[in-house]
């Protein structure tokens, strides 16, 4: 509809999002989800609650001759008593395929999360409007990704011009699931992290169900990904069970072949890539659970350690050199019945060499650099001629 102002109002539905399984209708707007109802209702904690609702990788496409667009939002601002302040998050808006503006919402609801006690409390805040102008005057392919780590609710779409749904891709649709890393942590854009960038390298449409701090295998997100149309899988296991201190090794191997089992009953024959855990120095050999280290945050840093006990492997506690075995064993074994199943070692997209040049930040998450040779490293591996998610191989 054309609103007072000679806009064009158009109603924010699942017809021009990609990216998104779900979408909640709430009070002011409309709210991204990345994983469906049904999985939201078996979520036990806040941390999977939060980032899931974070739209990494979520994003409006659509055609207009539009030159200018706003969008209303309300973004939910994170604070973390001790710890440095958190940038705004990023909205990036791209014109066939090509960067054209960003901004950010200065303001919105605030969460505040105290990383030493775990208790959370939120306070409601204004509606934001952003502003994208100057853009070329012809029909065109608009796409505007949404924060990667800020849970956005999405109150309006204007545009000067009307809007049409976007053209069926001709890309194959990659859902990729892992931990933080993969949900973006510390990058800086949402066509910055990894799982985009490697994205935009394969020639591929992307839907991100990397959760901060909740690739567990959970049953629930194994269904998710069984019930979502999808050309090429991967997933990607281990950090977030060793910093979560979450089971032992004689849960682990039954748990990723229920959590592959699930997979196959949607996707019997898709290329399905088990990644392992990239370089983390100090889980490679010392258990969970991970913990931020309060003296840097007491000097306004945030970083995070390892309080197991290395000994306790014997007894069969996670390490990260511990996974990365038992995912080649598991996988090499399932392989011999399952042709459409590959491996990569997490240690060839970022290992000892590349951690001597690019060190984590905070110990843990990659920055802004490291998302980018992580995601040159998975195209070429599994993108490239002889890759699982090759053209020949799909």
């Amino acid at each position: 509809m054309n609103t007072h102002h000679g806009w064009t109002a158009t109603p924010i539905t699942l017809g021009i999002l990609r990216g998104a399984l779900d979408l909640e209708r709430t009070g002011r707007g409309v709210l991204p989800h990345r994983l469906p109802a049904q999985a939201r209702e078996q979520i036990p904690d806040g941390q999977l609650a939060m980032a899931e609702s974070q739209p990494s990788g979520v994003r409006l496409a659509f055609r207009s001759r539009a030159t200018a667009v706003e969008l209303d939002v309300v973004a939910t601002k994170r604070v973390y008593p001790g710890a440095p302040p958190r940038p705004d998050g990023v909205y990036e808006l791209l014109v066939d395929g090509h960067l054209a503006g960003r901004a950010s919402a200065p303001d919105g609801d605030t969460l505040t999360v105290d990383l030493a006690s775990g208790t959370a409390h939120s306070r409601p805040g204004p509606v934001e409007t952003l502003r994208f102008t100057g853009l070329p005057d012809d029909e065109k392919h608009i796409e505007i990704w949404l924060p990667h780590d800020e849970t956005t609710e999405l109150v309006a779409l204007r545009t000067d011009a009307p809007v049409r749904a976007p053209q069926p891709s001709d890309r194959p649709v990659w859902l990729h699931h892992g931990s933080s890393i993969s949900h973006g942590s510390n990058a800086a854009t949402p066509t910055g992290t990894w799982p985009a960038l490697a994205a935009a390298l394969g020639g591929a449409e992307l839907i991100n169900l990397g959760f901060g701090g909740s690739a567990l295998l959970d049953p629930f997100t194994a269904r998710a990904i069984r019930d979502t149309a999808a050309d090429l899988i991967s997933v990607k296991i281990g950090i977030n069970l060793v910093n979560a201190d979450l089971m032992r090794l004689r849960a682990f191997g039954p748990a990723v072949h229920g959590f592959l089992d699930t997979i196959r009953e949607g996707h019997p024959t898709t290329p399905l890539l088990v990644v392992s855990p990239i370089l983390c120095p100090i889980h490679e050999n010392t258990p969970g659970p991970c913990a931020p280290d309060l003296s840097a945050m007491s000097e306004g840093r945030l970083r995070f350690i390892a309080t197991g006990d290395p000994a306790e492997t014997a007894a069969g506690k996670l390490t990260l050199t511990v996974i990365r075995d038992e995912l080649a064993r598991l996988v090499g074994q399932r392989a011999a019945t399952d042709p459409h199943l590959h491996h990569l070692d997490g240690l060839a997209l970022y290992g000892a060499t590349d951690h001597a040049e690019l060190p984590l930040p905070d110990d843990l998450h990659p920055d802004p650099a490291t998302h980018r040779r992580i995601a040159e490293r998975f195209a070429g591996l599994a993108f490239g001629d002889s890759g699982p998610f090759a053209a020949e191989n799909r």
